[in-house]
């Protein structure tokens, strides 16, 4: 018994990719903020606290800082990457 390959549509492929990349992309934020801000953010000394923005560096640095990165490669992934798909016919 032989098994034919199935044959997907052109537009379930693209959207699988795009889904693929969106999700490798929040996996790698979420693999850099979860550990820094365990390993910066956590037994610190209040004393010596470094600031960037009035924000304490641990937060700016794992959290505001993936954040906007994350922004910026959805807008450029949205707005380049992306496309539109034909959909067929509109019925009325």
């Amino acid at each position: 018994m032989s098994e034919e390959k199935p044959t997907y549509d052109p537009t379930f492929l693209h959207a699988r990719r795009e889904a693929l990349i969106i999700f490798a992309v929040w996996v790698l934020a979420l693999i850099w903020a979860v550990p820094y801000c365990y390993f910066n953010g956590y037994d610190i000394d209040t004393a010596n606290l470094k600031t960037v923005w009035g924000v304490p560096a641990w937060v700016f640095w794992g959290i505001v800082a993936p954040w906007l990165a994350a922004n910026v490669f959805t807008f450029w992934f949205c707005f380049s990457y992306m496309a539109d798909d034909d959909l067929g016919e509109e019925t009325e």
